[in-house]
């Protein structure tokens, strides 16, 4: 029987420089979608996929992540005295159980699979999940339970998020070579970072969602370099294919590239519009905007 996947790994040491100067003083992972940072997005899936433990991946200037997952008895005493029940039970809520939560710092910023590799004494010796904040999915079931239920009728191994991306945004991404495929989990023969789309495998891309064997570390431990100078996860996995299972996973949702200012306003658009709180609302005002353009 398979272990039970317990733990995240949420890398968050990037420096947002896409988004400056908002990103100057704040974590790019704390910018907000609607009326919740994408970290918080970040987590809520992964507890909802019966995530127990939240490990962080830091870098200095990451300190307001803490502080967001930790209490504040002066707001909580402000919320009680103003009779603000609900909005307290919401933030208590919000917040992963006392000693769930681990902090460790990426020195360098020498890649995602680095980030991942500085996890390793938090994971110890089991299956484990990584979340990109980044990669933002509006789905019915989470992205996250979604792979986890597929893992679980595989009979365990390694699953990767991916999605069919344009074939000339191929440079962009992971991308896999597909063996067996019955339209939704797909058998990977081959990973390639980031390939010139004249000699990608194809046009299916890894998305940042990932439950890995904790194999992978001793695969991470030589520090190689591959695109960028970085150290790639996707080198890391691509070696894990020769005698482990691996499978990707077309989810069910609609993914948001909140790295980039377009997908992040996209994702703003989506969320908003779906909340039963202010969509019909908000869908108005929208209609209103695209009348006077």
């Amino acid at each position: 029987m398979q272990n039970k996947v317990r733990k995240a790994v949420f890398p968050v040491g990037g420096l947002g420089t896409r988004f400056l100067p908002a990103t100057k003083a704040m974590p790019k992972e704390m910018l907000p979608v609607v009326d919740k940072p994408l970290i918080q997005y970040a987590v809520d899936e992964a507890r909802e996929a019966g995530i127990e433990e939240f490990i962080f991946v830091t870098g200095r200037g990451k300190v307001l992540i803490e502080d967001h997952f930790d209490r504040s008895y002066e707001l909580e005493q402000v919320l009680i005295e103003r009779g603000k029940d609900a909005v307290l039970e919401k933030l208590t809520e919000s917040l992963p159980s006392t000693g769930a939560v681990a902090y460790t710092r990426q020195r360098e910023p020498l890649g995602l699979g680095h980030a991942v590799w500085c996890a390793k004494r938090f994971v110890g010796d089991e299956p484990f999940a990584v979340i990109l904040a980044d990669d933002l999915i509006l789905s019915d079931t989470p992205a996250l339970k979604q792979m986890i239920d597929a893992r679980d009728n595989l009979g365990g191994g390694n699953i990767l998020a991916a999605m069919e991306v344009p074939k000339e945004q191929t440079s962009r991404y992971g991308i896999l070579s597909p063996g067996y495929d019955d339209g939704k989990t797909v058998e990977i023969t081959n990973l390639v970072e980031k390939p010139d789309p004249s000699v990608a495998p194809s046009n299916l891309a890894v998305i940042g969602r990932y439950i890995l064997e904790p194999t992978v570390f001793d695969l991470l431990e030589n520090q190689a370099r591959g695109a960028g100078n970085e150290i790639q996860l996707t080198d890391a996995l691509s070696k894990l294919l020769e005698n482990r299972p691996f499978y990707g996973l077309r989810f069910d949702g609609t993914r948001f590239d909140c790295g980039d200012k377009i997908g992040f306003l996209h994702a703003n658009l989506a969320f908003a519009l779906a909340r039963d709180d202010i969509g019909a609302d908000f869908k108005e005002i929208v209609k209103q905007v695209s009348e006077t353009l």
